[in-house]
């Protein structure tokens, strides 16, 4: 299987062996695995290196409640350790932490599915410890490396409407509807039906489903109760559930309390059109969706904070609109500097000029409109 870059790992090796534990995350299926192996075979030939995975029954047999002592001698005494999927491990921060603290010099890249679970068994024992990484499906520079102009317009229908995921890009259409299909039903809902307390999962569908009909909408708590006959409570709770599992994430509304904007409203959009399109069975040609706008965004927002992420920047992402209808699709806020960008389908129907009260309101800010070309530079 051809091997992409990944462009996150330049950052990864720059810590190695710089007295700190790497946390890796990311849905499953992403290339956390491929990535945490390519960085070891790019290790020195003297370096003694061990990949683990901590849902192996017999790594966490001899992980759990194990001496610094006994876990470093089943390590085969390595100076480079992956544990893989770590959040399946309970305590597992109070493991790192004890061998950590015993054998400093060994270099542990633990990753993990699941922020939820696995930040909440990592953080606290760790600070100070640790330093955390977050893998995205693939971009579309990573994807279009060496690739002529001809050739990133001629697949770019196919990373809108398959998406990112490494295995998926590899795969013709036939085979990524089926792929995505698998991914969807078989890992990346795993770690969303393995939290506590998530018992009805025909419910969890129907709430994912119904997110993905409002993709570039905004979304209400009350109405989706509605729509799928539960409690308010319950929709916040999974959803806060299936946004840790990178599956989705919210786009808050941006405002600085000026009357005219909304400020508590939210859009959520995927982690990966592919599977928001699986979620709902739907595969047509770009050309012929009517939500391709909203796909559009989707894909735009996400390569802005794949971006964003590569360059640890730690921008703030919103939408923003006031009560009269003025809006921007993508507000970016870093320090005291606001950008705001809005994306169009055509290139003929770009504009220059910020909606009139956004450019009074905000004087000092950028303006850009994109359209689905500049995906191509």
């Amino acid at each position: 299987m051809n091997l992409y870059t990944r462009s996150i790992k330049l950052g990864i090796k720059n810590w190695l062996f710089r007295g700190k534990v790497l946390i890796i995350y990311g849905a499953r299926q992403v290339g956390k695995t491929t990535l945490c192996k390519n960085i070891m075979s790019e290790l020195s030939n003297d370096i003694v290196s061990r990949y683990y995975n901590c849902e192996d029954p017999l790594v966490a047999e001899n992980l759990i409640d194990k001496s610094a002592d006994q876990i470093f001698s089943f390590f085969d005494k390595a100076s480079f350790v992956i544990l893989d999927e770590a959040q399946s491990l309970p305590n597992i921060g109070r493991i790192i932490k004890i061998f950590h603290d015993a054998y400093p010099d060994v270099q542990i890249i633990a990753t993990g599915s699941s922020s939820f679970d696995l930040s909440n068994k990592i953080n606290e024992p760790l600070t100070g410890r640790s330093l955390e990484f977050t893998l995205y499906p693939l971009s579309l520079h990573e994807v279009n490396e060496n690739k002529t102009h001809l050739e990133k317009a001629s697949c770019l229908s196919d990373r809108i409407i398959f998406g990112m995921y490494p295995e998926i890009v590899l795969a013709n259409k036939n085979d990524a509807r089926m792929l995505l299909v698998d991914i969807t039903k078989k890992y990346l809902f795993k770690d969303v039906f393995g939290f506590e307390g998530i018992k009805n999962s025909a419910l969890v569908y129907k709430i994912i489903k119904a997110l993905a009909y409002q993709i570039g909408s905004e979304v209400s708590f009350i109405e989706l109760s509605r729509l799928v006959g539960t409690s308010q409570h319950t929709i916040e709770k999974y959803i806060d559930i299936l946004e840790k599992a990178y599956i989705i994430f919210r786009l808050p509304a941006f405002s600085t309390n000026q009357r005219k904007e909304i400020r508590k409203s939210q859009k959520i959009y995927f982690y990966d059109t592919g599977i928001r399109n699986a979620v709902i069975n739907s595969f047509d040609d770009i050309e012929l969706r009517s939500d391709r706008g909203a796909l559009l965004e989707n894909v735009f927002l996400l390569e802005l904070m794949k971006k964003d992420n590569l360059e640890g920047n730690f921008s703030q992402f919103y939408f923003w609109r006031t009560y009269d209808q003025q809006e921007i699709d993508i507000i970016i806020q870093k320090d005291n500097k606001i950008e705001a960008v809005e994306i169009k389908w055509s290139e003929s129907k770009k504009r220059s000029k910020a909606p009139a009260f956004f450019q009074k309101t905000y004087p000092d800010s950028i303006f850009t409109t994109l359209s689905k070309n500049d995906l191509l530079l």
